[in-house]
């Protein structure tokens, strides 16, 4: 049996980032990552579009645009101090219907309100100087955004993990699957697919499998993880031209994405997409996979068919571009219109984890849930990448106040 201070559970940017933090702060506490796949950063955190995003969207006051705003910033001064490619290019949103000007005004508002400066309303012709082939009757430019990989970030907070906690013998084991949980008095036993782990504290980062893990360990949040599959296309080398930097839609705000979009990536490449439509698989990135046991729990979930009855015409639109290029670069010609079909090939896949709640609505703030002796983090969509060394600060304040990390025993108070 391994025994461990901490044991936490998931080899995500969250996770890592928050294991960084707590070494930071006490370097002698023994923090073990326990990732169920053969490498770290294979799900979200691998398959995300790069952007570190600004703020620009989220309620004022919400955690997610404070974690958002202090995350960028710790984001880009970690990114310098260990020297990770990154840019901040920021990204042109653009109207291009009349409809969708009120709801600009209103996104302005939101992101002056998140303290976002620079912020430059642009007509047609500013916009075509900054994106030359972009469309839009009006636009927003957003300096803050900019571009990185989120891998590149994950294996250099897996170096520095290893680093600081060499002393103490902390280690991020891959391969290693949390199967189930049991409480014991001074702390928790998790069953791997190995052998057992013995934690005196559980921080669990566990993405896709977060409600299942949290109800192991006997919380009963009135959540669901319900999977959404988002597939991108990428231009073609010959076409990358067409897009110096980011360029979004202004997002309808009765809709429960924000729709397709262009982003340069910091390796090389411009993707454009992703779609959102309901995966039959958590894991699953293939537009015909399909797990019995995943479908089952999305489909028995009260609050799954209450979002599909609300946003039914939405919800068959997304499955009609994930299965016809023709249909997908309909949608892409709204910010581009002379793009062709020939300039676009399908790309990659992924799965955003996206909390659902019983009367059918998507969960847009982040969500951490803690006991006396762990924290789950159960919803932590975009962008909680940009924000992942915030959210992992906070988490370390909350461990903090429920284990005394100086003297390594519980204490019990406080809460989140």
């Amino acid at each position: 049996m391994i025994t461990t201070d901490v044991a936490v559970v998931g080899g995500g940017i969250v996770g890592l980032s928050t294991a960084y933090q707590l070494l930071r702060r006490y370097p002698h506490v023994k923090v073990t990552i326990l990732e169920k796949e053969k490498e770290i950063c294979r799900h979200q955190t691998g398959r995300n579009s790069g952007v570190i995003h600004s703020g620009l969207y989220y309620r004022p006051g919400s955690i997610k645009a404070d974690h958002c705003a202090r995350g960028r910033e710790t984001l880009i001064r970690f990114a310098v101090k260990h020297r990770i490619p990154h840019e901040i290019c920021g990204k042109v949103l653009a109207a291009t219907r009349v409809p969708e000007l009120i709801h600009l005004d209103r996104i302005e508002q939101i992101g002056r309100a998140n303290g976002l400066k620079g912020l430059k309303r642009i007509d047609n012709t500013q916009i075509r100087e900054i994106e030359p082939h972009c469309h839009g009757i009006a636009g927003l430019f957003v300096p803050q955004t900019g571009i990185i990989d989120y891998e590149v970030v994950g294996r250099t907070l897996r170096r520095e993990i290893e680093n600081l906690g060499k002393k103490a013998g902390s280690d991020v084991l891959c391969g290693w699957e949390v199967r189930d949980l049991r409480r014991e008095a001074d702390g928790v036993i998790l069953e791997t697919g190995r052998e057992p782990v013995r934690a005196r504290f559980l921080i669990a980062c566990a993405g896709l499998q977060s409600d299942r893990l949290a109800e192991k360990d006997g919380l009963a949040p009135d959540l669901r993880i319900v999977p959404f599959r988002g597939d991108y296309y990428e231009l073609v080398p010959e076409s990358e031209y067409r897009v110096r930097n980011l360029i979004y839609p202004v997002p309808d705000p009765d809709l429960p994405f924000l729709g397709v979009h262009f982003t340069r990536m910091i390796g090389g490449g411009v993707e454009a997409g992703p779609s959102a439509v309901f995966s039959f698989m958590r894991e699953g990135y293939g537009r015909l996979d399909f797990s019995l046991r995943d479908t089952l729990e999305s489909l028995a979930f009260r609050g799954t068919w209450r979002l599909f009855i609300r946003h039914w015409r939405y919800g068959l639109g997304e499955y009609s571009r994930a299965f016809s290029k023709k249909l997908f670069l309909k949608a892409l010609k709204r910010l581009i219109p002379d793009l062709n079909a020939c300039e676009i090939k399908p790309s990659r896949s992924g799965i955003r984890a996206q909390a659902l709640n019983r009367r059918g609505e998507l969960l847009d703030d982040f969500r951490i849930e803690s006991t006396d002796h762990s924290i789950h983090v159960l919803n932590a969509p975009s962008p909680a990448a940009t924000a992942s060394l915030a959210i992992g600060d906070t988490i370390v304040d909350t461990a903090s106040r429920r284990f005394d990390f100086s003297r390594r025993s519980m204490i019990k108070q406080g809460g989140f």
